[in-house]
């Protein structure tokens, strides 16, 4: 569909994705779920990290063994709902700085509001993963990353639980230099600006607000 875009087929990704679709997952389940997904989506985003080596001493001998190299890499979190992939991230990359962009949704519009933004130094020397589940209209995601461009980001990466080809389209459009790792790209937006099928809203089903 698009060179920029990365769907994970993975069986485990797809399986847990249809249990988090099921409108009877409990929010206990849906937020372990969301938390296990995010770590296999994070594996896929991660994939090209420069290595270097270090030397070791293991129990038998001296060798030569591949590290990360370079700077920590930065995880945004576009709230609240983004919470909910950070957390399973963070339990595979725990040094990673950490940054968080609060954006709302206005319900006429459907145009991005701003009301947070608070994200580490040195964004320009640093790998930036943003995390949302649902890129749905692009607006948010897209509003997010035009932020970060201006904070200094220029190494940026896009990670959602599910996509609408125009949230994709959107993105593609505004920041064609940042790449987009989902686990799905689902049919098309309601009026509402909802994802169908979709899952309903990711915030409300994670924290029981609905």
């Amino acid at each position: 569909m698009y060179d920029h875009l990365t769907v994970v087929t993975h069986p485990l990704v797809q399986h847990k994705l249809t249990l988090m679709r099921d409108k009877d997952t409990s929010t206990a389940g849906f937020r372990q779920l969301l938390r296990e997904i995010s770590q296999l989506l994070a594996y896929e985003i991660t994939r090209e990290l420069e290595m270097t080596t270090r030397r070791i001493e293991t129990p038998l001998c001296t060798m030569d063994a591949p590290v990360l190299e370079g700077k920590k890499l930065v995880l945004v979190s576009i709230l609240r709902a983004g919470n909910g992939l950070l957390d399973g991230v963070l339990e595979l990359v725990p040094s990673a700085r950490v940054g968080f962009v609060g954006l709302y949704r206005d319900e006429t519009t459907l145009e991005p509001v701003q009301y947070y933004f608070k994200v580490p130094q040195d964004l320009k020397d640093r790998l930036v993963i943003v995390v949302d589940p649902m890129l749905a209209t692009g607006n948010s995601s897209a509003a997010a990353v035009e932020l970060l461009k201006k904070a200094g980001a220029n190494d940026i990466r896009f990670m959602c639980l599910l996509a609408a080809p125009e949230g994709v389209a959107r993105m593609k459009e505004a920041h064609p230099d940042v790449p987009i790792v989902t686990a799905s790209i689902d049919e098309r937006l309601n009026e509402q600006g909802y994802i169908v099928p979709g899952l309903g809203d990711a915030g409300d089903r994670m924290f029981g607000t609905r």
